[in-house]
């Protein structure tokens, strides 16, 4: 029997990390761990994560506390800018602020991102081909699970900044066959203790 399915899509930004280059702190790997056993009785069907070192091990601390869920390494789940607005595409009021946070992107890093953005999106969005709904998670970077909402939302390319995302947090996207996507949740962080919540996020917007 042939058709489409709803696709479940479980977006997490990696835990709580020493530096960028650096894997996760004490603190990241209790968030993974306890990530991990809310997602036991979700039925998985794979984990695709990043290859930096945060994201890689966030994604086998999951792994440990699931059931034969296997996990894929994937550029697509990298970190990487999606887009990089024109001064016209962004509000009047804020696009000195944006534009400066861009600054110091490259020319190659212009021309990649956008290019693993489009895939990302060909990759994990969208129902899926088949009877059975399918639940993906995938282990990423703040900037990739912004820009997932955004499409989802269907805003505008820029729309992906200033859309914060705490470590080890939680974002579901469900794709169902004949109707726009939905955010389900967005930055839940039930699974975590206080003291391990609201991590990756500026102090001032600590709740």
């Amino acid at each position: 029997m042939t058709g489409t399915a709803t696709r479940y899509l479980y977006l997490v930004r990696h835990g709580e990390a020493a530096s960028e280059a650096g894997g996760l702190t004490e603190s990241g790997r209790r968030q993974a761990v306890l990530l991990g056993r809310r997602l036991r009785e979700v039925p998985l069907a794979a984990v695709h994560h990043g290859p930096l070192p945060r994201a890689e091990q966030t994604a086998h601390l999951i792994g440990e506390q699931l059931e034969n869920v296997p996990l894929h390494v994937s550029d697509v789940a990298g970190d990487y800018v999606p887009h990089v607005p024109a001064r016209e595409e962004l509000p009047a009021d804020s696009a000195d602020l944006f534009l400066r946070f861009l600054a110091d992107v490259t020319e190659e890093e212009r021309e990649q991102g956008p290019a693993l953005a489009r895939r990302a999106l060909d990759l994990f969005t969208g129902p899926v081909d088949g009877g059975e709904d399918r639940h993906e998670l995938v282990v990423t970077h703040a900037f990739l699970v912004a820009w997932l909402v955004r499409e989802a939302m269907d805003a505008p390319r820029w729309r992906w900044l200033g859309l914060n995302q705490a470590n080890a947090a939680l974002t579901v996207i469900r794709y169902a066959p004949g109707r726009p996507a939905s955010v389900l949740v967005s930055n839940d962080m039930r699974h975590l203790p206080p003291e391990l919540c609201w991590t990756g996020f500026p102090p001032e917007l600590h709740v």
